[in-house]
């Protein structure tokens, strides 16, 4: 019979690391084998902690296409899944394959600069910012459309189930998961007699590419977060955004757990 491998990771927190040795051995009993290190032939990712330990684990694993499912020991957790006190019920459902795969979609920044050119993903966001806080200049194209001349803080770009973070912090919109589409909100814009910058998120398609291109003088100041973590380029030229054809599988175990999860940890 064919090893069912289940990869767990947690994050360092004491109610983590508890719930974690609890979860291994209702696995054990369950005819499972637990893994403490990432196997690609695993049938599915735990995840324990917040939705950071989602995101960083979703990462590390190379946006792995083994489904995962987040157990929430953190303070929203909006990823995750499992409450710690229903790790039996999990179990249970697991079996009984009582849950559902939803796709979320990843956007991709293909990256140039005046000697390379790269590509990265994010599961949340992509922002362009200005390195020590200062104000970003860049014209914004949609398509090769000339949209505008941006300043301000910043430009970020969500997925849809990235719109309930970051982006939401600067009152983006909320987007269902289903849609395919990307956000792109203005964070801080400037909008006066000197400068003109739209001051609403704006709803794009997702096979549509969005291209920020800074100014020449500001080439060597501009500061890329992807989910957080900071890149930054020297002699950049222009960033294409889009919706990429990647895409990681979330375990579900309720249909109405998006608008159970907007009104239990917004409202």
């Amino acid at each position: 019979m064919k090893e069912k491998i289940i990869n767990i990771v947690a994050n360092s927190s004491y109610e983590s690391r508890k719930i974690k040795q609890k979860l291994i051995k209702l696995l054990k009993d369950n005819g499972y084998t637990p893994s403490k290190n990432f196997n690609p032939d695993a049938e599915l990712n735990v995840c324990i902690g917040g939705d950071g330990t989602f995101i960083n684990a979703v990462h590390k694993n190379n946006f792995t296409k083994i489904p995962t499912v987040g157990i929430n020991t953190g303070h929203l957790g909006f990823y995750q899944e499992v409450s710690p006190d229903k790790l039996e019920k999990f179990i249970e459902d697991y079996n009984n394959g009582d849950y559902s795969i939803e796709e979320l979609k990843l956007v991709e920044a293909e990256i140039f600069t005046r000697n390379k050119s790269l590509i990265l993903s994010g599961v949340n966001e992509i922002v362009l910012k200005a390195k020590h806080s200062k104000i970003i200049h860049t014209n914004v194209y949609v398509n090769r459309n000339f949209l505008e001349k941006f300043s301000g803080d910043g430009l970020l770009i969500s997925t849809p189930s990235g719109s309930t973070a970051y982006n939401f912090s600067c009152n983006g919109s909320l987007v269902h998961h289903s849609l395919e589409v990307m956000q792109m909100t203005p964070i801080a814009p400037i909008n006066s007699v000197v400068y003109r910058s739209l001051t609403s998120p704006i709803i794009i398609p997702g096979s549509y590419t969005i291209s920020l291109v800074p100014e020449k003088r500001y080439a060597n100041s501009n500061l890329l977060l992807v989910d957080g973590k900071e890149y930054f380029f020297n002699n950049l030229k222009k960033i294409n955004l889009k919706l990429s054809n990647r895409k990681i599988n979330k375990l579900v175990f309720s249909q109405d757990s998006y608008w159970e999860n907007l009104r239990d940890k917004f409202l």
